[in-house]
């Protein structure tokens, strides 16, 4: 018996772009940029933290910071298709996860009233380190696009492919607005998003026209002094804490979540701090009790802030992301949300964020 994939012609991937013309560029060389990466034009693979940050802070984060989560290139083009050309060194591959989030790209245009999803780029299913793709734009004028970067792979390169003598040129800029950074568990890292975008900082950047950083690690954020200290040292117009889930108890979480706070506030004291509590209250009954008291951990660090006299820290609850009548509808496995469930979060997350991007301005 056939299996769908052979029935269904939406199913079939190519494993190259066939013969049609293409001219190859690195997306490492100007005029694209690259967003979400540490280096990227120096390093032998896209990264998102720096190798030694990365070792003394824990063996899971030497290895997961190595994935390209969050990362993006940007660029205009009059081409009539965009192919892309990726190469890899790892490959994750999970039952939570689609392949096009472990490794596919996806392409979006970028207009004057936001972004839009345009396709991704679908590698063929038994794809181990490389494979070419591409997609047909139609007619041909001058616009700007992102493509995103996989959630779980490390990719050790990636070209654009356009048509011979087809117009190259920078990305239409984002807001002239310091990134803002996202730190956390694996829900800011992307896992389970069924394609990159979809990741609830991509989504709330996108709504935004804010660039931003994905420092998220699946199992492995747990406020280590080490990543925190790098972390204050970056550029941000907002810090976004999300970790909750990764902490191994509520002791340690205790230990950790105020003294993050103090080693990013010290050296940014301007910059508004979000504290987010974990969002998976009404879908894991038997964890309810321990979920409340990290959320109490959560709420003691903010309220110890504000009592200290700082006015630009914000408290986000995760109870209040899932809420009647789909609470149980937002997460692939209880835990990890599915793309509504990221919406949710990038909905909810987005109202504080612009709220405090606006009170800078004013």
């Amino acid at each position: 018996m056939k299996s769908y994939i052979n029935v269904d012609k939406n199913m079939i991937v190519n494993t190259t772009i066939g013969d049609i013309e293409v001219t190859w560029h690195d997306v490492r060389q100007a005029p694209f940029s690259l967003h979400g990466f540490h280096e990227p034009q120096s390093t032998p693979f896209f990264h998102r933290v720096p190798a030694d940050v990365a070792e003394a802070t824990s063996e899971g984060v030497a290895l997961l910071s190595r994935e390209s989560a969050g990362g993006r290139v940007r660029f205009s083009t009059n081409s009539p298709y965009i192919a892309i050309r990726a190469k890899f060194l790892v490959v994750g591959r999970s039952s939570h996860l689609t392949l096009i989030s472990t490794s596919g790209f996806d392409l979006y245009l970028d207009g004057e009233f936001g972004s839009r999803y345009i396709k991704e780029f679908r590698m063929p299913y038994d794809m181990t380190d490389y494979y070419e793709q591409i997609v047909e734009l139609g007619e041909a004028q001058m616009r700007s696009y992102t493509v995103n970067f996989p959630v779980h792979a490390v990719v050790e390169s990636l070209e654009i492919g356009l048509k011979p003598g087809a117009e190259l040129g920078a990305a239409t800029p984002y807001r002239d607005i310091a990134p803002i950074l996202f730190y956390g568990s694996s829900i800011v890292h992307g896992t389970a998003a069924t394609r990159p975008g979809n990741i609830y900082p991509a989504i709330l950047s996108r709504e935004l026209n804010v660039d931003f950083r994905n420092i998220g690690f699946s199992g492995r954020a747990k406020g280590e002094t080490a990543l925190a200290k790098w972390m204050a040292t970056l550029p941000m117009s907002v810090f976004v804490c999300d970790y909750d889930h990764n902490a191994s108890s509520v002791e340690e979480l205790e230990r950790t979540h105020y003294p993050l706070y103090e080693i990013i506030r010290a050296q940014n004291p301007d910059v508004p701090y979000i504290m987010v509590t974990r969002p998976d209250y009404w879908t894991l009954p038997a964890q309810q009790e321990q979920i409340l008291q990290r959320r109490d951990v959560i709420m003691t660090s903010y309220l110890r802030a504000r009592a200290a006299g700082d006015k630009n820290v914000y408290f986000i609850d995760g109870l209040s992301f899932n809420v009647a009548p789909h609470q149980y509808e937002m997460s692939v496995d209880g835990v990890h949300p599915n793309d509504a469930g990221f919406v949710r979060m990038a909905d909810s997350i987005g109202t504080v964020v612009k709220h405090v991007l606006e009170k800078r301005k004013s």
